[in-house]
């Protein structure tokens, strides 16, 4: 049976570079977005292409309140396409950045990352949990920025922090149900991420690769394709760890 990926925040970026990745290692993909409709169906169309099934659902991750109708939408998505009750894999990605030192972060900066990387994952984990199958798996993205400190990143660290105690939680009590859940910590890379600053800030840029044992930052295409090995069964005795794919930045 072809498994289900379902990716959040996948319009773009990270999320674009993965979904297309597990599309390649022979899955279907289900992808969110939350304003970048027709970016999303962009990458429908690609993955189409590939000759995958993809759908795009629209989801805000930082609104909790959203999450039992989206999985009820979820629910009636993969009856519809699929005939199928569950799907195999989540990978949580989606987020944000934002850059502030201690002193100056406010309130609203910092709850809005706990509400999309922290509070978001929780919830929305706990939402889809009676449609991911048994033996599946689950990805959460963190930063290679809970490892490595850099000025500015506190909170957004932190929350990632977070997220990476969340994964190993959430391995030990779905592991009754075969569902390994694992951490990928990815390093500085160029995307639109905090308004593309690593890909279009030069000193941002040669700050994170000076940084870096391989001498750069990194690209979507170090990140998406590692993701799509993880999920496939030759991993299937990794689990609740935090692997970091950064190219030895600050070592």
């Amino acid at each position: 049976m072809t498994k289900i990926t379902l990716i959040t925040g996948a319009s773009r970026g990270l999320g674009r570079n993965a979904a297309l990745s597990n599309a390649r290692h022979g899955r279907d993909i289900i992808l969110t977005y939350r304003n970048r409709a027709e970016d999303a169906q962009a990458v429908v169309a690609e993955i189409n292409a590939l000759g995958r099934k993809a759908l795009a659902l629209q989801l805000d991750t930082g609104t909790v309140a959203g999450f039992p109708a989206f999985a009820e939408r979820l629910r009636s998505a993969l009856r519809d396409t699929w005939q199928r009750e569950t799907f195999d894999h989540l990978v949580n990605n989606a987020g944000h950045g934002d850059y502030a030192l201690i002193e100056q972060t406010t309130e609203a900066q910092f709850d809005s990352l706990v509400n999309v990387h922290f509070k978001g994952v929780f919830f929305l984990t706990q939402a889809l949990l009676p449609l991911i199958a048994d033996g599946g798996r689950i990805v959460n993205l963190s930063s290679g920025l809970t490892r490595v400190s850099a000025p500015g990143w506190a909170a957004y660290a932190a929350v990632k922090g977070a997220v990476e105690v969340l994964s190993v939680y959430m391995a030990k009590e779905l592991g009754s149900r075969g569902i390994a859940v694992n951490t990928v910590a990815p390093g500085a890379i160029e995307t639109d991420f905090f308004g593309g600053a690593v890909r279009d800030t030069p000193e941002f840029n040669k700050f994170f690769a000076d940084m870096t044992a391989l001498g750069r930052v990194g690209l979507p295409d170090d990140i998406g394709p590692m993701i799509a090995s993880l999920l496939s069964e030759d991993n299937r005795w990794i689990n609740a760890q935090r692997i970091e794919v950064s190219g030895g930045q600050g070592i």
